[in-house]
């Protein structure tokens, strides 16, 4: 039974993700919204993405802002990798549960009135070197 178990966590902790990330859950905007500014984004060095998520007014850019500087955070400090190697290697935004709300009508009716959620999900990568395969 223990054997199971091990083996069981020997798998788990070999498909786990090993790039530095950042997830942020339950984002009061669209995932439409924050998708559009995600696409911007993906493939681009840190310094490039951040300088882009400052000067956009979208509504998902400060979100997105702040989970990648987290991401930024995680890789420094828990895997010791350098800000100015990093890229953005993938990103995307999940919706999450929708705070549900009526709108009256006429004739005592209501229409249901959806406030989407996003789950916001950052993947760092270090850059290789051209001699690199």
């Amino acid at each position: 039974m223990a054997g199971n178990m091990k083996k069981k966590a020997a798998r788990v902790e070999e498909k786990r993700e090993k790039r530095p990330y950042a997830v942020a859950k339950y984002i009061r905007v669209s995932p439409y919204k924050v998708r559009t500014v995600l696409d911007l984004i993906r493939g681009k060095s840190v310094k490039e993405a951040q300088a882009i998520l400052e000067s956009i007014p979208n509504g998902g850019a400060e979100p997105t802002k702040k989970v990648l500087m987290s991401a930024v955070a995680n890789a420094e400090h828990n895997q010791g990798m350098d800000r100015g190697d990093l890229f953005v290697a993938a990103c995307y935004a999940d919706g999450g549960t929708s705070l549900k709300r009526m709108q009256p009508v006429s004739k005592g009716r209501g229409h249901a009135i959806l406030k989407r959620t996003s789950h916001i999900t950052v993947i760092l990568d270090v850059k290789k070197a051209e001699g690199e395969l």
